[in-house]
């Protein structure tokens, strides 16, 4: 296999539901394309909880991560650390590029460089770092396989569209997900068990129509129902033509 036939995509991000309230419906546009699709969380959700044991949900946030990612015929993966100890060291950036070893992303979604929380700035780090460099023969154990690269990388929206400032970001690229919503919609849905976290926490008292109005908000914006907006990395080495809007056509 070699780089341009290889169409697996890695979402990396930080927790259990990250991935389908921020990239869900693009990934459902790329397995329905054919794409093999994984998503990985950098912690285990362990403090998504007023009530529970951090063993407890963890196990319970897992499980619901593994389902919404089957939903969609996807492999996940967890990394297993703690929720607000996520840093950038060499354990972690190891397990990282261990894993973007044995998956072998071209394309790869991730957090906004600058967002609400440290764990999710860390983990878009850790993103940054893993895809740059592990086709690099000598930065893992595991075997280099056929068709590594450096992939694509996109960084997803912050929650609300805004950095930590407050400040609207503006997306590079915007992928039509209408007729995915509702599978989007299902696949975050799995992530029962933090309705009453966000809303104890946040202040959310909704995470699926929260995640509604953010999909029709990036929507209005390309003149569709709903949308999924990114930021495309264009650092040195990275591919600086915009696959998704090739592949998509938008």
């Amino acid at each position: 296999m070699n780089p341009s036939k290889n169409q697996t995509v890695l979402a990396f991000m930080a927790h259990p539901d990250d991935a389908e309230f921020l990239c869900a419906g693009t990934l459902i546009r790329l397995a329905e394309s054919g794409w093999k699709v994984h998503i990985a969380t950098v912690a285990c959700g362990d403090c998504g909880t007023t009530t529970e044991t951090p063993r407890s949900i963890a196990a319970r946030r897992t499980k619901e991560a593994a389902t919404a990612a089957a939903m969609i015929s996807a492999t996940h993966h967890c990394l297993g650390e703690r929720d607000g100890f996520v840093v950038y060291d060499k354990p972690t950036l190891q397990n990282s590029y261990d894993l973007f070893r044995r998956i072998t992303p071209s394309l790869v979604f991730t957090h906004a460089a600058k967002d609400y929380m440290i764990d999710h700035e860390i983990t878009s780090l850790l993103a940054r770092a893993a895809s740059f460099l592990y086709a690099a023969p000598n930065v893992s154990a595991f075997p280099l396989r056929e068709g590594s690269c450096v992939p694509h990388l996109y960084y997803c929206d912050p929650v609300d569209a805004i950095d930590p400032l407050g400040k609207l970001v503006e997306p590079t690229t915007l992928v039509n997900i209408t007729d995915q919503l509702e599978k989007k919609t299902e696949m975050l849905a799995c992530h029962a068990s933090q309705r009453e976290w966000l809303r104890a926490h946040h202040g959310t008292d909704e995470y699926i129509d929260s995640m509604h109005r953010h999909a029709t908000m990036r929507g209005k914006q390309m003149g569709v129902a709903a949308a999924e907006a990114f930021v495309q990395h264009m650092g040195h080495a990275y591919p600086h033509d915009d696959l998704l809007a090739g592949l998509f056509g938008e």
